[in-house]
């Protein structure tokens, strides 16, 4: 069932199924929450209720003008909300992408409101404080993001050639096409990159360790995401950390493996 839910000052749709100990299901760029539609079942007939939204500028969700108002701590403030809105206390949370690093955020800030924490591809953000040279070339993307208008034109030109290398035809790529192509949804999405990795002299972080049981989850082709940033995770987990790395799927393991991970996040969240 989707619903619209009030978010930190927009409106998000969500998809809520089944009855049980909640699970948060959060996705990142260019997602949506179909993306979880392989682990909906596993985890719905494992007597889980599933909440997925859509973030902010994104699938059925708002997409605000501003910049700022992607900032990680505004959708750490919309999962609040949906989880207040759904009166729910407490919720296991699994994030993706953007989704991952929302999800590292409410665990190290609002750890009362997470029971278990699973991130998939996206590690700790002190891991990126200091990035090695192969993250630095597989982050390439993120920079040209920054280029408000130029990106937009150049990922759709020639019926967006460069969208199709870049995703090398992992994930759902006419949807997101489709998604993206709709008045003001590009931009919206490339919005998340400019509010929170814009270019800038990098101060001491105070971003805070985690302490609810953690699984960090990776996969072994994935072009944007090098393994050591999210093995190195375990230095940022104060409680419970174990890491898995699933073979031969790209960055959307939910699509490319789904079995694989629907066993390891029915193991971890049993």
């Amino acid at each position: 069932m989707l619903r619209e839910i009030d978010g930190d000052g927009v409106k998000l749709t969500v998809q809520d199924e089944g009855e049980g100990p909640p699970v948060l299901l959060v996705h990142g760029f260019p997602d949506s929450h179909h993306l979880w539609r392989h682990q909906v079942p596993a985890l719905v007939g494992a007597g889980k209720r599933v909440i997925a939204p859509d973030l902010r500028g994104f699938g059925g969700s708002d997409r605000p003008e501003e910049v700022a108002a992607y900032g990680v701590r505004h959708s750490v403030a919309d999962l609040l909300a949906v989880l207040d809105a759904l009166e729910v206390e407490r919720a296991q949370v699994v994030g993706h992408d953007w989704g991952a690093a929302v999800a590292w955020a409410l665990a190290a800030f609002v750890p009362e409101r997470v029971e278990r924490l699973v991130v998939l591809s996206v590690g700790h953000p002190h891991t990126f404080a200091e990035p090695t040279i192969e993250q630095r070339e597989k982050s390439w993307y993120m920079l040209l993001f920054q280029f408000a208008d130029v990106a937009e034109e150049m990922l759709q030109r020639d019926d967006w050639r460069l969208m199709h290398e870049w995703l090398r035809g992992n994930g759902d790529v006419e949807r997101y096409l489709a998604d993206l192509s709709r008045p003001g949804a590009l931009t919206a999405a490339l919005n998340w990159y400019r509010a929170n990795v814009a270019p800038r002299v990098r101060e001491g972080s105070a971003f805070p360790a985690v302490t609810v049981p953690t699984l960090g989850i990776w996969s072994s082709g994935d072009d944007y995401l090098t393994e050591a940033q999210i093995e190195r995770s375990g230095e940022a987990v104060e409680g419970e950390w174990r890491y898995e790395r699933i073979e031969g799927a790209s960055h959307w393991m939910q699509l490319d493996e789904p079995d694989r991970l629907n066993e390891l996040l029915l193991g971890f969240l049993a």
